[in-house]
């Protein structure tokens, strides 16, 4: 069966490249039109490049690009692995391959969600630590970085929470979090108790849902599911969505991008799963500010 075009054209690498194309033709001032004479291209064909629609992208045009809009170098090469994966679906990006370990995919596909919906057994979600907690981590994952690039990376991470506090349009967060992320210390036992309560704070606001699973839950579903994100984009008409749905899963050497909607309806049938078995935001809050409490007493 052929497979629709729309669908065919949205490929995770081909959007992502396209909004990095986008993003810095704009910076550079340059008009579609005036772009695409100064590459030799029709104004038709970079549209439909920085939308993620073209079948077939060659490497040599990005480069052209990029060179053009002053795309840093390391930039470039990131952009220039995009193109050479863009007719991939389902994709893992594993560092040192054919995009840099430092060019950050998600944090551009996340930017651009309307909805991130999470489970996270283990650790508080990225979009709600707080600096001390990020602090804590940091210098045990690049434990060789300097101070300095401890904060940077701490600072990059405060940026990111911005698309769930910005006024205009915040991006909604539906989280899931699992009793042993508040109960493994990170940092210090008083970094907890701040973290627990910013969570609790957080859980108020209109855009910001967040449950926690309780140890007695058991494993609601009869699996043990791993982290993950699911990242949505709204829908431009009713039942067609601007962009299809991605679900996220970080890993050590490399990171998985899923888009078969079949595999993104089973992480979303998961996710409501482990929701059904989770506290309701009332109780999830009561848990937090106790287990806070449990923290600053030392027990």
């Amino acid at each position: 069966m052929t497979q629709p075009i729309a669908e065919a054209g949205s490929t995770l690498p081909r959007r992502q490249l396209g909004r990095y194309l986008l993003e810095w033709r704009n910076r550079a001032g340059y008009t579609q039109t005036k772009a695409a004479q100064l590459l030799e291209m029709g104004a038709t064909s970079l549209g439909r490049l920085e939308k993620g629609e073209n079948s077939r992208i060659k490497s040599r045009d990005i480069q052209a690009a990029c060179d053009l809009y002053g795309v840093p170098e390391d930039l470039t090469a990131g952009l220039v692995g995009l193109a050479k994966q863009a007719n991939v679906k389902n994709w893992w990006h594993q560092y040192g391959d054919l995009i840099p370990k430092d060019f950050d995919v998600y944090v551009g596909l996340e930017a651009a969600a309307s909805k991130v919906v999470t489970y996270q057994p283990d650790l508080v979600p990225g979009l709600l630590q707080i600096a001390d907690y990020d602090r804590s981590l940091v210098s045990h994952i690049w434990p060789d970085d300097s101070p300095e690039e401890w904060e940077r990376r701490v600072q990059l991470k405060m940026q990111r929470q911005r698309i769930i506090t910005r006024r205009t349009q915040p991006v909604s967060l539906d989280a899931v979090v699992g009793e042993a992320a508040l109960r493994r210390v990170t940092g210090s036992r008083n970094i907890m108790a701040a973290q627990l309560r910013h969570l609790a704070d957080r859980s108020t606001e209109d855009n910001v849902e967040l449950r926690i699973l309780p140890f007695e839950a058991g494993f609601p579903g009869g699996t043990s599911m791993p982290p993950f994100v699911l990242l949505q984009y709204g829908d431009s008409a009713p039942g067609e969505p601007v962009e299809p749905p991605v679900v996220f899963l970080e890993g050590i050497v490399g990171n998985m991008y899923i888009e078969d909607a079949d595999d993104v309806a089973n992480f979303s049938r998961s996710f409501d799963r482990l929701k059904n078995g989770a506290l309701d935001g009332n109780d999830s809050r009561q848990m937090l500010r106790q287990i806070a409490r449990e923290h600053e007493s030392g027990r």
